[in-house]
């Protein structure tokens, strides 16, 4: 138990294109495709951006002096 061979790889597939159909099947890949680029690219841009310095919240702020 717990092996999944191909009679039951094709057995769930053969449920999901009798459920959803050809067309609907072509459209959530679509999608999963589309969200997995975009969850890749998402990465690289927080990778590119640079980091910001981070501000001590228990400092001190500056004083202005007056002429």
């Amino acid at each position: 138990m717990g092996n999944i061979g191909v009679t039951e790889i094709l057995l769930i597939a053969l449920v999901a294109l009798l459920l959803f159909g050809a067309g609907r099947i072509a459209d959530i890949g679509k999608g999963l495709g589309q969200g997995i680029k975009n969850f890749k690219q998402g990465l690289k841009e927080a990778d590119d951006e640079p980091k910001k310095p981070e501000v001590d919240a228990t400092a001190k702020p500056a004083e202005k002096k007056e002429a």
